[in-house]
């Protein structure tokens, strides 16, 4: 099977040598796995073995009171405890109890573990602090365009420096890759879905995608007594993408309370179904108070759930592809002027269709009026116009 390179492939090889636990962590189907199985064959060492924790023997290999008695069931795997080993363990959020074996391990032996484990919210309650100062944790999402076009095999010059995004900036290399990029925006950024030709299988794979997160997390991780009342707020959140959020709205709305609409709002934030953007403030007091925006995971699972306007979705997309480059926040004063984005507290990002001299000059003066060092409108469509950027070259 052909491997796809991802972004973390080559901080997850850096990991390799040094002295602490490695998670990966992320959605289910975002390729967690493949590239786990990707750093395992990385390794020369024969002292290695990879186990899956969707295998019931393999939980049984853990399920031992004297924590001696799973060395020597993993001995008959072949592992060598005389010596450096390596153990790769998949989709832990299956095995519950593995983690106090996991540490004795690690602090009685000369092992490497790498693991893999679908879902934020359960993994930071699986993991005590007594692994603190142990472990180091990464997190793989659905491609990005940058990933997007090597799952398509297509090679393309990305700048990380915005100026120079806007500089670079050509009429034929857009003209390339804008059929790529629709197609991006539309079916979204799962491996399965990229890597599938037919547009109704795409459909089929994102229905089953959205299934197995209710089916799997919703029902199996959660504690929620009525699911169906998230069910009617991950739809609702659907309809909202890129708008403030309100809790006493949409607890009223969903026939809840607000301490329940928190609480799934944590659960679908923790289990990387949505994202929550915080306004913009120069404050160092503590955390700026006030309505949070929500962006959902993936724009092919928002397309599936609904129909919305063309330049929602795309906002959607900008903001996945922004994730990268560090912390997002909105910037909004009393119904006054907005900015969608503003990246590490220093670049303003506007979002448009199109744009004109009007927009820029407009975006330019609100960001200095707040002190931010750059600012740019992010296009879908092409512009020669200065200090615009093309989406698909974020």
């Amino acid at each position: 099977m052909e491997f796809y390179k991802r972004r973390l492939e080559p901080l997850l090889v850096k990991e390799i040598d040094k002295e602490n636990i490695v998670v990966l962590t992320g959605m289910r189907q975002v390729g967690k796995t493949t590239l786990m199985k990707h750093i395992f064959n990385m390794i020369p060492s024969k002292n290695k073995v990879f186990l899956d924790m969707e295998n019931p023997l393999n939980q049984k290999i853990f399920e031992e009171e004297n924590f001696e008695n799973i060395v020597l069931n993993l001995k008959k795997f072949g592992v060598n405890f005389n010596e450096r080993s390596f153990i790769f363990i998949d989709e832990i959020q299956l095995a519950p109890n593995i983690i106090k074996p996991i540490k004795y391990l690690f602090d009685h032996y000369k092992i490497k573990f790498f693991l893999t484990g679908s879902s934020s919210f359960y993994l930071k309650n699986l993991f005590p602090e007594s692994l603190a100062g142990r472990k180091i944790v990464y997190e793989l999402f659905p491609l990005d365009f940058m990933e997007f076009l090597i799952f398509k095999n297509k090679e393309k010059e990305f700048f990380w420096n915005f100026s120079e995004k806007a500089r670079n900036k050509n009429v034929i290399s857009f003209q390339l890759f804008k059929g790529l990029f629709d197609e991006y925006i539309t079916f979204g950024g799962f491996p399965r879905v990229v890597l599938e030709e037919d547009p109704s299988r795409k459909r089929r794979i994102l229905e089953d995608i959205f299934k197995s997160y209710y089916e799997k997390d919703i029902k199996t991780l959660s504690d929620f007594k009525e699911i169906g009342r998230l069910r009617d707020l991950i739809l609702l959140l659907s309809n909202r993408v890129g708008s403030k959020i309100e809790i006493t709205k949409i607890a009223s709305e969903i026939g809840v309370s607000r301490e329940t609409v928190y609480s799934y709002l944590n659960f679908l934030e923790m289990t990387y179904f949505i994202f929550l953007i915080r306004p913009f403030s120069r404050s160092l007091n503590g955390e700026v108070r006030g309505a949070r925006k929500v962006y959902l995971c993936d724009t092919g699972l928002l397309n599936y759930l609904t129909k919305l306007k063309e330049g929602v979705v795309f906002e959607n997309a900008v903001f996945l592809n922004l994730k990268k480059y560090g912390e997002i926040n909105y910037y909004q004063k009393y119904k006054g002027p907005e900015i969608d984005f503003i990246l590490n507290q220093s670049i303003g990002l506007e979002v448009k269709l199109n744009a004109d001299e009007k927009d820029i000059k407009k975006l330019k003066k609100l960001s200095e009026r707040i002190k931010l060092k750059e600012s740019f409108i992010v296009l879908k469509e092409f512009s020669p116009l200065e200090n615009t950027i093309l989406a698909q070259d974020l």
